[in-house]
């Protein structure tokens, strides 16, 4: 299947993900990944003036939520994409590639969409099993902002998790079904994130608290 051209756009986030080759788990400890990612998430920020609003590393791939200001996100994620690999493959001490193909990319042109992609993100390790809450998860952009360690990456100021009540918005977080996560997984595959036709999903603001 040919690899889809990238929209260049500055109106809308973006949601992003990328997988290791052949869906391997990274060969590199958890804390010195963390460290390379968010090294060159820094410079995304200041070189290419990309926003970062959200950032989750999972063993085998990234989910990342970002606005681009200068419509870069190819020149950008090439960058990144790149030199993450390269740095990886150095200390590590390989010469094979670190991920398995491109970026995907799905733009986010609706708050809504914007909701549904930010809670799917940052659900992403309770959906694997590997925690029961959202905000416990080291290798996450959350972590650092509820004070649970230095935030090492630029985010954006979080108007989703400061808005109003934060215990409320993080039980929003950590509560969802799971028909509902698949959905929203499928519509992160679409260059423009919309629901199947079938499905009943939407977002809405029950006591400034947006659930599924």
């Amino acid at each position: 299947m040919p690899r889809k051209k990238t929209i260049l756009q500055s109106h809308f986030p973006y949601h992003v993900t990328a997988r290791s080759i052949n869906k391997e788990f990274f060969y590199l400890e958890d804390e010195e990944l963390w460290k390379i990612f968010c090294d060159y998430l820094f410079i995304l920020k200041y070189e290419f003036s990309i926003l970062i609003h959200s950032f989750v590393l999972m063993d085998n791939h990234f989910h990342l939520i970002l606005s681009t200001p200068l419509a870069n996100l190819s020149s950008g994620m090439n960058y990144f994409m790149r030199e993450v690999s390269r740095e990886v493959a150095r200390n590590n001490y390989r010469i094979n590639q670190t991920f398995g193909g491109p970026y995907h990319w799905c733009i986010l042109d609706s708050y809504s969409y914007y909701l549904n992609a930010y809670k799917y993100v940052y659900r992403n390790p309770v959906e694997a099993g590997l925690i029961n809450n959202c905000e416990n998860y080291l290798y996450s952009t959350l972590y650092g902002l509820v004070g649970k360690s230095r935030l090492l990456v630029p985010v954006e100021e979080d108007t989703v998790l400061f808005n109003g009540d934060i215990q409320q918005n993080l039980r929003w977080l950590n509560f969802a079904k799971q028909r509902d996560v698949e959905m929203v997984r499928k519509s992160l595959k679409k260059p423009y994130f919309r629901f199947g036709k079938s499905s009943s999903i939407k977002i809405s603001m029950i006591d400034e608290n947006f659930i599924f």
